[in-house]
C-alpha cells in the first residue's frame, strides 16, 4: 500500500508538469500570458485535488496487484 505522503508528492510533482504545460497551451491559445497562467493555475488546483482522491482510492484496491 502507498502512504499519503507519497501519494501527496506524485501529485505535485505531477501537477508542476501539467501547470507548465497548461499555461504554455493557454499562452498559445488566449495569446495572453496571464489569461493563460490564471485558466492553467485553476485547472491545477482542481487537478491536484482530484489526482489524490483518486489515488487514494487506488491504493485499497488490491485488484490487479501481485503479491
Amino acid at each position: 500500500m502507498e502512504t499519503a505522503k507519497r501519494s501527496v508528492l506524485k501529485a505535485v510533482l505531477w501537477n508542476v508538469l501539467g501547470l507548465a504545460s497548461m499555461t504554455l497551451t493557454g499562452f498559445v491559445l488566449t495569446g495572453s500570458a496571464s489569461v493563460g497562467g490564471a485558466l492553467a493555475v485553476l485547472n491545477t488546483g482542481i487537478g491536484f485535488v482530484t489526482y489524490i482522491g483518486y489515488e487514494r482510492v487506488w491504493s485499497r484496491i488490491s485488484w490487479g496487484r501481485h503479491a
